[in-house]
């Protein structure tokens, strides 16, 4: 494993993707103790102060995990910070993060230099989220440890690549940590990710309908009911191109299949907001079959994982014999 401090930690290469209202304390912490690494957005501890009490918290109670469990410990946590200048609380979040020494720090929207020396000065990691290979590029230049290529089929702001071509086109030239996000969710779609030359999956999605989720019930429910083919992908809710359940627009008052162009049906849009009403979601959402608690959703993964891995290592009767 490439990030030096996951070595010996993990039940999955697997890191879970901060969500917007839906990743909190409950959540990163389940996901540590089941041995992947959890994490949140910073701006998700509202007020501001609420950042440094989940950060006592989250350490507290993987320390006495950790404690009660040597033989296995929890993963590594990560908090996610929105590095675009339009976040004026970068810098108050960020030095919050740098007092916990969190281990390991997510960025998106943007490449900070002075970001990735403030985290690399107490041993920590930066992995940035791209959507394609230029940004990518930019941000190993600007400082970042490793890569989180967001493909085609993520939940929220995902692009439009193909999985295929993103991380080959990252792996031509960039041998460092590499996670990968997109429509996955489960086992085999993990092992699949490392197939392709990722080191880690970024898995999202299938935890909204987490029981330690903050999501609303009906946001649970409606991603356990849906699948792929009600994913919608637009830029209508934040101007940047994004995944959402179509049923959470259609509650909204808005009709899915008119939201681009002139037919932007704009006044149905008071009073909705992205996330909180218009909900976000990825194409893996048809693996989700029912709310669940978080260290059952990845002991299901390990157990297709390392199925998967076995029936790999078999013969393979299609292949013509040497």
């Amino acid at each position: 494993m490439p990030i030096e401090i996951l070595k010996g930690r993990l039940s999955l290469p697997v890191v879970a993707a901060p969500m917007f209202i839906v990743s909190g304390p409950e959540l990163v912490i389940a996901q540590c103790k089941a041995g992947i690494v959890g994490s949140f957005p910073a701006l998700n501890a509202r007020p501001p102060a609420l950042l440094d009490e989940w950060l006592h918290r989250i350490r507290e109670e993987l320390a006495a995990h950790d404690r009660a469990h040597p033989e296995a410990p929890s993963a590594p946590f990560a908090v996610n910070q929105i590095v675009h200048r339009s976040n004026a609380r970068l810098e108050q979040d960020l030095e919050v993060c740098v007092a916990h020494e969190v281990p390991l720090v997510i960025t998106s929207l943007g490449a900070r230099p002075e970001v990735n020396e403030a985290v690399h000065a107490y041993g920590g990691t930066v992995l940035h989220d791209v959507t394609n290979a230029l940004h990518a590029r930019k941000a190993i230049e600007k400082g970042a440890d490793g890569l989180i290529a967001v493909a085609a089929g993520a939940g929220g702001h995902a692009g439009t690549l193909s999985p295929f071509a993103l991380v080959q086109e990252i792996r031509s030239w960039f041998d460092g940590p590499l996670a990968l996000s997109g429509a996955i969710s489960g086992g085999r779609s993990i092992l699949a990710a490392q197939a392709m030359g990722a080191d880690l999956a970024y898995v999202g999605s299938a935890f909204i309908a987490a029981e330690e989720a903050n999501a609303a019930e009906d946001y649970k429910r409606m991603v356990v009911e849906s699948a792929a083919e009600d994913i919608v992908y637009t830029d209508l809710f934040t101007g940047i191109p994004g995944n959402y359940l179509r049923g959470s627009i259609t509650r909204a008052g808005l009709d899915p299949d008119a939201l681009g162009g002139e037919a932007r049906p704009q006044p149905g849009l008071e009073g909705a907001k992205a996330w909180k009403d218009v909900w976000g979601a990825g194409q893996g959402i048809g693996g989700t079959a029912a709310s669940q608690p978080a260290a059952r959703i990845i002991e299901g993964w390990a157990a297709e994982y390392h199925a998967a891995r076995a029936a790999l290592a078999a013969p393979q009767t299609l292949l013509r014999a040497r």
